[in-house]
């Protein structure tokens, strides 16, 4: 074990660390001091005892990875990168929760130095921990798999802090469920229990043992009371022994249940739900100060001798960076493919034969995009190793087994379906949607590897707090979604995604992709391969729908445009006859097939139809103001918009002039066939809304 080091001016620091807290939630009037005060020790010892972290370099691929799942004490962190010289300032501190300031309300991602990832809802943190400890082992697989344990310069630690809030949501139980099974031996989880919540005592609400809890799903627990004995006693040597021994679990995640009282050692709201989350008014705050020596006079108080001692974390930093360095270059000079490897992942740039790997899907057969999806990833997987992903239960119906490889899992947890390897690169999420997308968030902020998960596209309601932080954050998470219409058929309305297409579009930052045919699936995953701005969700087919037979270019004629247009968002797949449209279909996914036998029934009564294949209209927003006005023309007033969902996002493109063929309604259950005719999904009420929109647009 590790020896511990610590000197009375480490308690001087702690006690620093907690009225800083204390006065900053005063200072702006609103906040969570509380579990800062109480945390305070642990959170010092961490960043100032335990991590390997270079303040200096905070994007240092060796760096053991910190997240504060409990996001609402904020100031747990920002109080250590002020200390810790991360970047931070007093002025910082003093300018907590306000406008333009380093120090919102929850840590964001790419919004504060040392920050690894946006923890706002409570639970997203933990939950996007195991993505961490996922990609950690997934990426040392990937470039450095023969080192011996503990010797390889991609080994690191994850270390959280969660609260009971954590605890109780069930987010965390589903990806706590996960890392046991997954055998997560560098995740490192500090439970503040300190059994106190907005609404006071946890007693009313959550009473179950977390730590039995915590064992049945495979992880090693360790207790440290600081309350044991009646009085209460901060035991920093019992805490680091703890964490030492989590260090040494290496086939089991960790969690240590530390019994604190919160808002210590504040006289009288200490221990109460009124320090939770509000400033601990002005009486109190001196009280605190008195009883920790500090003069109840001055606010934001540090002295020099402090921060000098917690500023040397910089330089131990610089000295663990220099020595990791030198490991690196070693395995560097003697694995130059895989450091090339490496060196194009960091880079974020897809490798060389891309474009030739994409398989072409033959035109006149009929085959589902959810099908086609599965092969390209098959193929696209071959050249591209940092390509990883799966499905929660649902591989046979997602198809996102990338063909030939192992799945990602202990190999003796290996199934008669499915070859586990620790670093296999098909993952099993088993039924925990939320979960899912929360790892996948892990995963792409700790390395540049590109994972995806899959479901139905309904049940994207259950992963949509961890696709919106994906959106907040700008992760290029990707999110397979199929049975994308009422056209999954009898399964019936429950499973029939209606809302979900327009919902997910509601989402600032998230792309939604539905391709119409085959290879539009094809050059949908290869442009959102090549985009890192922000997460992607792919909605796809159950049922067969036609693969048009294309041109090499733009739509021409009777040719139809080439599916590489897919890259523009929204494309024009079939020209008017004659050029000049009188009116414009614009449909995504398995709908365009509809749009294009409507242009054909109008051409025979004399009128002209273009067709948009609008595969991502995110994509299309993107396009300058001249492309978008060739693809839909400002003077053609009359147009049609076909999607088998709710029409909330079409009426800026159709206009008032224009007309949707749309479900208003929860399905029902039928085979997919009687659905789209029962519910207007044809070709002969494409046609007549064609017909009302012409007479609107006069």
């Amino acid at each position: 074990m590790a020896a511990l080091q610590w000197d009375p001016i480490d308690n001087l620091a702690v006690d620093t660390a907690r009225i800083l807290a204390a006065d900053a939630v005063e200072k702006v009037g609103n906040g969570h001091p509380g579990t800062a005060m109480s945390l305070a020790p642990a959170a010092y010892l961490l960043f100032q005892k335990v991590m390997r972290r270079d303040p200096s370099d905070t994007e240092w691929i060796g760096r053991d990875r910190f997240i504060l799942s409990a996001g609402h004490s904020s100031l747990t962190q920002y109080v250590q990168l002020y200390l810790g010289g991360y970047g931070l300032e007093l002025d910082d501190l003093k300018a907590l929760r306000t406008w333009g300031s380093k120090t919102p309300g929850h840590p964001e991602y790419g919004h504060t130095d040392g920050v690894e990832i946006t923890t706002g809802p409570l639970g997203q943190g933990l939950a996007s921990a195991v993505g961490f400890a996922y990609a950690s082992r997934f990426e040392r697989g990937l470039f450095d798999p023969e080192a011996a344990p503990g010797t390889s310069p991609f080994d690191h630690h994850v270390y959280v802090i969660a609260s009971d809030g954590d605890l109780q949501e069930g987010v965390t139980s589903e990806a706590s469920s996960l890392a046991g099974h997954q055998e997560l031996g560098n995740l490192v989880v500090i439970y503040d229990s300190n059994q106190i919540s907005i609404e006071d005592d946890t007693d009313i609400a959550f009473t179950e043992d977390v730590q039995a809890r915590y064992e049945s799903y495979g992880w090693q627990v360790v207790v440290v009371d600081w309350k044991k004995n009646g009085d209460y006693h901060e035991d920093i040597e019992e805490l680091h022994a703890a964490i030492e021994a989590a260090k040494a679990e290496t086939t089991k995640p960790s969690l240590i249940v530390l019994r604190t009282i919160i808002g210590w050692p504040a006289p009288n709201k200490k221990d109460t739900g009124k320090i939770h989350g509000s400033a601990l008014g002005a009486e109190e705050l001196a009280a605190t100060k008195q009883v920790l020596g500090f003069d109840p006079e001055k606010t934001f108080e540090v002295s020099d001798e402090v921060i000098a001692h917690t500023r040397q974390a910089v330089e131990r930093g610089q000295a663990q960076h220099a020595e990791w360095q030198e490991q690196f270059d070693a395995w560097a000079q003697a694995n130059p493919e895989r450091k090339q490897l490496l060196d194009r992942v960091l880079t974020g740039a897809l490798p060389d034969g891309v474009d030739e790997a994409l398989p072409s899907f033959e035109s006149g057969k009929d085959v589902s995009t959810r099908a086609a999806s599965g092969k390209v990833l098959g193929a696209l997987g071959a050249v591209i190793p940092e390509l990883w992903g799966g499905s929660a239960d649902l591989a046979e119906s997602n198809l996102t087994t990338i063909a030939g490889a192992a799945s990602f899992v202990p190999a003796h947890r290996s199934t008669e379906e499915w070859s586990g390897n620790p670093y296999g690169r098909v993952l099993h999420f088993g039924i925990r949607e939320h979960a899912m997308a929360a790892i996948l968030n892990g995963i792409v902020l700790h390395g540049n590897t590109r994972p995806y998960g899959g479901t139905f596209l309904i049940f994207s309601d259950y992963m949509r707090p961890a696709v919106r932080l994906a959106a907040l954050m700008k992760a290029p998470s990707i999110f397979v979604w199929t049975h994308d219409s009422v056209a999954l058929g009898e399964d019936g309305p429950t499973h029939q995604p209606i809302e979900q297409l327009a919902t997910l579009r509601a989402i600032p930052g998230l792309d939604i992709v539905r391709p119409a045919d085959a290879n539009e699936v094809a050059w949908a995953w290869k442009t959102i391969l090549e985009r890192r701005e922000g997460p992607a969700g792919i909605a796809l087919t159950r049922q067969n729908v036609p693969v048009f037979e294309r041109g090499e270019g733009d739509a021409d004629g009777d040719s139809l445009a080439s599916a590489r247009n897919v890259s523009r968002g929204a494309y024009v797949l079939a020209e008017a006859p004659g050029g000049t449209p009188d009116v414009i279909f614009i449909a995504t996914g398995s709908e365009v097939q509809i749009a294009v036998d409507a242009r054909e029934k109008l051409r025979e009564e004399g009128i002209n139809a273009r067709v948009v294949s609008a595969p991502c209209l995110e994509w299309f927003e993107e396009q300058d103001e001249a492309y978008r006005e060739s693809v839909l023309p400002a003077s053609i007033r009359a147009r049609v918009s076909i999607e088998a969902g709710i029409d909330l996002t079409w009426r800026q493109y159709v206009g008032d002039a224009g007309r949707s063929v749309s479900i208003e309604h929860f399905g029902a259950s039928a085979d997919y066939k009687t659905l789209y005719r029962e519910f207007g999904m044809t070709t002969e009420h494409a046609v007549a809304a064609a017909h009302e929109s012409l007479k609107a647009a006069g």
